[in-house]
């Protein structure tokens, strides 16, 4: 599967979401064939030709000055994950495709010590295209407990985030927003096509959810990029119940691609009273929840 991540596509749908009014542009109440600011709107406002941008949007024109970028991020007021997504692309664009794939990834004993020395907080270490490189018993037990423990641990049995999301029936249910949730890690997993075009297991995973998930292929189509940030899950844990964590990205010096991710509970609350709960032995956890 070619990945939809050129400069192009992008471009035009950063346009489509985008108003006159929204930029300060007069409309004249004219019916607009599509929806958006039109090219000619848009490269007035980034102070560009006309025809330079539909030849950019277009394919024709390479590799665009930072200057030109810049202008063009102003105009369609992109965020700043935005503005990264958009200047990879630019760089992919300027080079042949030749598939080639990445470093196999590591994880460095340092964090996989941290991870078992910190057993209140949930934690997984997710790599470049979202697989799971290790989690520590709390993490496993709120997101895999169905999965083996070990399966981080083998790369041809390890776990995709993005994959589980839009696959597994136990994140549909753990998940109380699931859309909310499938739009986020369609946004995280855009970012890592924009920077990686050409690793053919980037293209294989978004081939494989395109077709079994429809959700995935309407939520790719949105082309929408993030970065992980802070944010508050409620989940639905099919042991403990309800569950209101605190999601905290950590990027690991060194490893960009690499990013510790922990749950927390507000201190006092049932949530961290839960997952103390979770994390017992699985057999002391359905032995609680037996008493009257």
């Amino acid at each position: 599967m070619e990945l939809d991540t050129d400069l192009g596509t992008f471009l035009k749908s950063r346009r489509a979401r985008l108003t006159p009014e929204d930029v300060g542009l007069t409309s004249y109440g004219t019916r607009r064939r599509v929806p958006g600011l039109r090219r000619e709107e848009l490269a007035q406002l980034a102070g560009v030709s006309v025809q330079y941008y539909t030849r950019l949007e277009q394919g024709q024109s390479r590799n665009a000055s930072d200057g030109v970028l810049a202008a063009l991020a102003d105009a369609l007021r992109l965020d700043e994950a935005e503005r990264l997504h958009l200047q990879a692309l630019n760089a992919a664009g300027g080079r042949p495709i030749v598939r080639r794939r990445t470093p196999a990834e590591r994880l460095d004993p340092a964090v996989r010590q941290l991870l078992d020395a910190t057993p209140d907080v949930a934690m997984m270490v997710m790599g470049r295209f979202t697989d799971i490189l290790a989690w520590n018993r709390l993490g496993h037990a709120v997101f895999g407990g169905h999965l083996d423990f070990g399966a981080p641990t083998r790369p041809a049995d390890r776990p995709n985030m993005s994959r589980m999301v839009f696959l597994d029936p136990h994140m549909r249910e753990l998940f109380v927003d699931w859309e909310a949730k499938t739009e986020e890690a369609v946004a995280h997993l855009r970012m890592a096509a924009g920077r990686y075009p050409d690793d053919p297991r980037i293209a294989s995973l978004v081939g494989e959810l395109t077709v079994k998930s429809p959700r995935f292929a309407a939520v790719w189509a949105s082309h929408e990029v993030r970065e992980c940030g802070p944010s508050v899950k409620e989940l639905h844990h099919p042991l403990v119940g309800s569950l209101t964590l605190t999601q905290l990205p950590l990027q690991l010096p060194g490893e960009p691609d690499q990013r510790i991710v922990a749950w927390s509970a507000e201190p006092g609350s049932a949530s961290e009273a839960a997952l103390r709960l979770l994390g017992t032995p699985v057999g002391t956890v359905r032995d609680v929840q037996r008493q009257p």
